[in-house]
């Protein structure tokens, strides 16, 4: 086969169907883009943990140590113990509690001194700003713990309480640790600055053990390393294993809406490319006819339209993975910090994968198409090079011509049916795209209300907390942050004293509209090793926003709600009779009802406070929730209400500010938007094509007085029924699936849903929706729609 014809075949076919190289090039571009994407998001879905572990080199232990049991030479001779493989630190340790902005939240954290994020363990990601360089810096965690719910920018300023002068410190950095091994950084020398008086001189150990594969591993490695040091040096450990474990629970709630967009993103994909270059080689075989009629053999024809697909194709398929992992940078950000674990990247086997299917996807759309044509002969192939098959579409513009519409819709509805291969791709993959538009819309209302449930925002807008004792040292929390106890004597105020203090502030404040009591403990249950926590409220709570996922709130002592991780964990149901013990008396209760909540798993037993009163009347209560009349700021009742019962109280806003959820919907959108410019570009493509197989017919209806305005509703109605109908479809479809994927990702939260969140469609949004499939079509006709309107008659009739 000689090879000259073929390539100059080959370079004139692309270089003069400059729209359609245009087309495929930029179809296969975001297509091999999203694909990228999606594929990556499905995988790091998948063990990301790991992944990220792996990469930031993260500590199989850190340990909190106290550095005044131990010298430095002592903590570095742990470096070499057998069963270390590498350390890192001492680094100073402080626990600390901040108000960002001066206002009434509170930020327990753990701050640590380090000159640098990188380091041989616990390698840092700093996600934006810079590092902390001088005193008053801080870098803050980006990936606050489960159940808390701050957002805290660059340049806020912490003001620490607890301190002489209530030293502040600026936000200059945003940074993760895969293993939550503090809640901030500064320079080594801030700690001593920043350490309360009396509080013990704690430091940092990060450890990678030669065998950590099990909790035993662990604990033989700990044990060595604690022998090693002065007796009492070795304070508290927290394990990978552990952190893995809470991760997981963490990551499961993500994985099924990241999989349904992935593998809506993957198939629609796979559709476009088979329609765009199926579509380019019919659509050329007037010239197929014009080249085997000046001597080209069917092997040569097969070989140059394979070719002049395949130019443009491969580097759609190139630019659309740099564009994917560009893409994919600030999405898988975004992933990392809902998942908690660092950062996460596109594995390079994921580019070359979707790569090397796009590419081979490409030859075998063009081969079919071009081995019929090879076969042709050269009137043949110029005959159906003119238009489609005669006779195909010949009914629908009939029965349409009877419909009470002006003649150019008419023609444009009818023109899917002269196609119907190409409109079933074109359907499908609409009909994908406003799926996921249905699904993003349902899911992000679903979640917005996830959160309203759990937070009890709109119902309890400011909290308190009662001032209590508790045990003497630290208690660390995954995310890096740590609950500070006080040190020294503390003696909590008395049942009656609470009482007396908040209900006459409560009485005294304007914007009170309701408040109730609410005493936090635990429970043992037989049967059960795992502690359950209790709340008792004083009072009636109907109004504090426990959603119900079945049964009812209790209404009397005796009485008790219980979430879905209880049922689970104790295989009761509702109506069923336990029997709980609280302070040596065993109290028996019913079940009344399922609730809403993810607290301690779900393992957890609402109730009336008169119900367990008699086990331990003198425990005074362990806060207030609060509810203000419309109109009253949160911010300021919370601050004139803490001058009002003093310091020792914490008076809070219960803020609904939820990163998880900013990223989940940043997520949510950001695929959304992909998936329709996807969709789009395929309807440009079957409209491109259309035009260039019509280009007569445009000529002959601009000969005889057809308008440009005419002309762009005849083309846009080419899609505009198919649009229609894909909408219509995606409508019950996306309902559907989000029926399908929002239970599935609350079953890996160990909950139930209650019908407020599973009913997250109004009837205005569904017909709505059922448009979303007309504009995705309308949108991408619109272009070359605006071409064939500008196209000249002789220019038209010439070119075909």
């Amino acid at each position: 086969m000689r090879r000259g014809p073929v390539a100059r075949a080959v370079r004139g076919g692309v270089t003069r169907r400059r729209v359609q190289t245009v087309v495929i090039g930029l179809v296969l571009l975001v297509s091999t883009a999203a694909s990228v994407l999606a594929l990556a998001l499905v995988v790091d879905s998948r063990s990301p943990f790991d992944h990220a572990f792996a990469a930031q080199r993260g500590a199989d232990v850190a340990a909190t140590v106290d550095a005044a049991r131990a010298t430095h030479a002592e903590l570095a001779a742990t470096k070499r113990l057998s069963q270390v493989a590498t350390a890192a630190g001492p680094f100073p340790e402080v626990a600390v509690t901040g108000r960002p902005f001066g206002g009434p939240v509170k930020i327990p954290l753990t701050l640590a001194g380090r000159s640098s994020p990188g380091g041989g363990i616990d390698d840092l990601t700093l996600q934006s700003g810079h590092w902390a360089t001088k005193p008053g810096q801080m870098v803050l965690d980006s990936s606050p713990g489960p159940g808390e719910i701050y957002e805290v920018p660059i340049g806020t300023k912490i003001t620490l309480t607890g301190l002489p002068g209530k030293p502040a410190l600026t936000v200059v950095g945003l940074a993760s640790s895969v293993t939550g091994t503090a809640g901030g950084w500064v320079t080594p020398g801030e700690i001593a600055r920043l350490r309360p008086h009396g509080a013990p001189d704690l430091a940092q150990m990060l450890y990678r053990f030669r065998s950590a594969a099990t909790s035993a591993d662990l604990r033989a490695a700990e044990k060595a390393v604690s022998a090693a040091l002065p007796a009492g040096t070795l304070t508290a450990t927290q394990s990978y294993l552990s952190v893995r474990a809470q991760e997981k629970s963490g990551i499961a709630p993500f994985v099924p809406f990241l999989v349904a967009f992935g593998v809506i993103g993957l198939v629609m994909s796979v559709l476009i490319v088979a329609n765009v270059v199926s579509g380019a080689v019919v659509s050329g075989y007037r010239r197929i006819g014009i080249l085997k009629s000046i001597g080209f053999t069917p092997g040569q024809v097969i070989a140059a339209y394979a070719g002049q697909v395949s130019v443009p194709a491969v580097v759609g398929c190139l630019g659309g993975v740099v564009l994917g992992n560009v893409l994919a940078i600030p999405l898988l950000a975004q992933t990392a910090n809902a998942f908690g674990v660092g950062a996460l990247g596109v594995p390079v086997w994921v580019d070359v994968t979707v790569a090397a299917v796009m590419c081979a996807l490409v030859g075998l759309a063009a081969l079919g198409p071009s081995l019929r044509a090879g076969r042709l002969s050269a009137v043949q192939a110029i005959a159906l090079g003119r238009a489609p098959r005669t006779g195909r579409g010949y009914t629908a513009h009939r029965l349409a011509g009877r419909v009470w519409l002006p003649r150019p819709l008419t023609i444009g509805l009818a023109a899917p049916f002269a196609r119907p291969a190409r409109t079933s791709l074109t359907l499908a993959a609409v009909l994908l795209g406003s799926i996921a538009v249905t699904f993003a819309v349902g899911l992000s209302t679903s979640l917005s209300r996830v959160v309203t449930g759990l937070s009890h925002t709109t119902t309890e807008q400011v909290q308190v907390q009662v001032p209590t004792s508790g045990p003497q040292g630290l208690v660390r929390k995954h995310g890096g942050s740590v609950v500070p106890v006080r040190h020294g004597a503390f003696h909590p105020p008395s049942a009656a004293t609470v009482e007396r203090t908040m209900t006459a502030a409560l009485h005294a404040m304007p914007g009170t509209r309701r408040s109730v009591a609410e005493m936090d403990s635990e429970v043992t249950m037989q049967g059960m090793s795992q502690r359950v926590e209790l709340t008792a409220f004083d009072g009636n709570a109907s109004w504090a926003g426990y959603e119900m996922i079945s049964g009812h709130w209790y209404t009397g002592p005796g009485q008790v709600d219980v979430p879905t991780g209880f049922l689970i964990a104790t295989g009761k149901s509702v109506g069923d009779t336990i029997t709980l013990g609280f302070h040596g008396r065993e109290i028996p209760v019913r079940i009344v009802g399922e609730v809403f909540d993810t607290d301690n798993n779900g393992v957890a037993v609402f109730t009336s406070w008169q119900t367990v009163a008699a086990a331990a009347p003198s425990m005074p209560p362990s806060g207030y929730d609060i509810q203000l009349t419309p109109g009253t700021s949160a911010t300021a009742y919370a601050q004139q209400l803490g001058r009002r019962i003093g310091t020792d109280y914490d008076v809070s806003v219960n803020n609904n500010s939820s990163t998880t959820l900013t990223l989940m919907q940043g997520l949510i959108g950001t695929l959304t938007l992909m998936l329709a410019v996807v969709a789009g570009l395929g309807v440009l493509n079957t409209v491109v094509l259309s035009t260039r197989e019509r280009v007569h017919d445009l000529g002959v209806f601009k000969a005889i007085g057809m308008t440009p305005r005419q002309t762009i509703a005849m083309v846009v109605c080419w899609v505009a029924g198919t649009g229609l109908i894909a909408g219509v479809l995606a409508v019950p479809a996306g309902f559907v699936l989000h029926r399908y994927v929002l239970p599935e990702m609350a079953s890996a939260a160990n909950t139930g849903l209650p019908a407020v969140i599973l009913n997250a469609y109004s009837g205005w949004e569904l017909g709505a929706l059922a448009l979303a499939g007309l504009a995705i079509a309308v949108i991408g006709a619109l272009l070359p729609a605006s071409w064939a309107a500008g196209t000249r008659t002789a220019t038209a009739l010439h070119a075909e």
